[in-house]
């Protein structure tokens, strides 16, 4: 007693410490101030909400290292279009030649003689080579832009999965607390017909001892539930406490299904993967433009001037200008190699695009499927099974409470009531899954 009225005067100082802040901080920093302190003065837990599952969306794409880390890759590749692009350098020399080292016939002028020449060359690149390699460089750029989106497409789809685990998780404890709710009432209800001589303690021991179970599906229930979580946290690289992180979102599911040739053709569409293999056949389109380019002859002009050249008799040509080019013969060496590699490269790239295709007809074919069956089998548990589970539930109870049916049939009935309920949870999380599956399917969110 002393120490709940030793509580009393700590909490109830906090209080009136608290309103003199506040009346202070009110006065002298006005009311945005006011709301900064009321929202201090409330405990952590309470300020915590369930997230939907947008805005987990959201806070996976603003922090998840793993697609932060892939997106720097796309940065990259618009840097290696800068360097593509880039001219050839020119090439800039300079020699002094003829200065004189020993002394020769008893005079010494070691730099009267000496020839200064100083040369400036280009190498000029021909039929498009630049352009070409720039071509490149940005459908690589948008391969690799497509890549990203097919790796967030593919993490978003393990975001999603974590996410309904979650919410599954949370209706299995849900449900597990309510049967244990509903069977300590009949316990309640067996103690006293026990008392009253109107069962055997044995009974009574069989109905008590079958709560164990129950308890046990409430605490496999928890540890599945912050299991779910901790891996939803895990991908949101978020440090939250597992009590103060919780999901919030619909568990239950639309027997509307569009034709599957829909799914087909928005997959055609917008599926990464697939405009990432077509956009790598062009790719392999310009390599070998380029491959037929780098095979031509690209000339080098050059220009020098010369100081007192070695040349110099008569005495007036002590400057000079010469200008000259150079261009290789391509004899031997035309790039053969690289035209046929990158010719051979654009078939091997359209039976890469095929294969894509077909495993997109396949991802989208399974995942409708999948869907079509948890459909099928949903309707049944939420029109008929579900309520006849609870009537039946009720009724063997209710006549066993009454003398009408006997133990066995209860505990059947308790049994029978659980595994239905159960069971329908389930398919509603695999339902949602395969929702998740066929959104991974077509590329987009097309089931909420």
């Amino acid at each position: 007693m002393k120490a709940r009225q030793s509580a009393l005067i700590v909490g109830g100082t906090w209080i009136s410490h608290m309103r003199i802040l506040k009346s202070l901080f009110s006065t002298v920093c006005g009311p945005a101030a006011m709301g900064i302190l009321l929202a201090l003065g409330q405990p952590a837990a309470a300020q915590q909400r369930a997230l939907t599952w947008d805005e987990v969306k959201a806070r996976f794409e603003a922090a998840n290292p793993a697609l932060k880390a892939d997106a720097l890759n796309v940065d990259e590749m618009h840097a290696e279009e800068i360097t593509a692009f880039l001219r050839p350098n020119p090439q800039f020399n300079f020699g002094v030649d003829g200065t004189q080292f020993p002394p020769h016939k008893g005079g010494w002028s070691p730099l009267v003689s000496d020839q200064y020449q100083s040369t400036v060359s280009y190498l000029h690149e021909r039929q498009h080579k630049r352009e070409l390699r720039l071509e490149s460089a940005v459908e690589g750029t948008r391969i690799t832009q497509s890549q990203h989106e097919d790796l967030e497409r593919n993490m978003i789809f393990n975001l999603r999965d974590a996410f309904v685990q979650t919410l599954q998780a949370k209706a299995v404890l849900e449900l597990a607390k309510a049967d244990l709710e509903y069977y300590d009432k009949i316990i309640d209800i067996s103690r006293n017909r026990l008392r009253a001589g109107d069962i055997a303690q044995i009974d009574f021991d069989r109905i008590e001892l079958l709560r164990v179970q129950y308890e046990s599906e409430i605490e496999t229930a928890i540890v599945n539930l912050r299991t779910a979580k901790i891996q939803l946290l895990q991908l949101l690289n978020e440090r939250t406490p597992v009590d103060q992180f919780d999901v919030n979102g619909p568990f239950d599911f639309s027997d509307a299904l569009k034709p599957l040739e829909d799914f087909r053709q928005i997959a055609l569409d917008a599926r990464p993967d697939l405009r990432a293999a077509l956009q790598t056949v062009e790719q392999s389109k310009t390599n070998h433009k380029l491959a037929i380019s780098n095979g031509s002859t690209d000339p080098t002009y050059s220009v020098w001037w010369t100081h007192n050249p070695s040349f110099n008799n008569i005495g007036v040509d002590d400057n000079t200008l010469g200008l000259g080019f150079n261009i290789p013969l391509r004899i031997f060496d035309r790039n053969q190699g690289e035209k046929k590699r990158t010719l051979i490269d654009i078939d091997r790239s359209q039976q890469l695009t095929d294969a894509a295709r077909a495993q997109v007809f396949s991802d989208v074919d399974s995942a409708y499927e999948q869907m079509r069956s948890n459909i099928a089998l949903l309707k049944p548990y939420k029109e008929k099974y579900r309520d006849q589970a609870t009537r039946v539930r009720d009724t063997v109870t209710y006549a066993y409470l009454h003398g009408g049916a006997s133990l066995m049939d209860f505990l059947n009935a308790q049994s029978d009531y659980r595994v239905v309920q159960l069971a329908y949870v389930q398919l509603i999380g695999s339902y949602l899954t395969a929702a998740s599956q066929l959104n991974l399917a077509v590329g987009r969110e097309v089931i909420q």
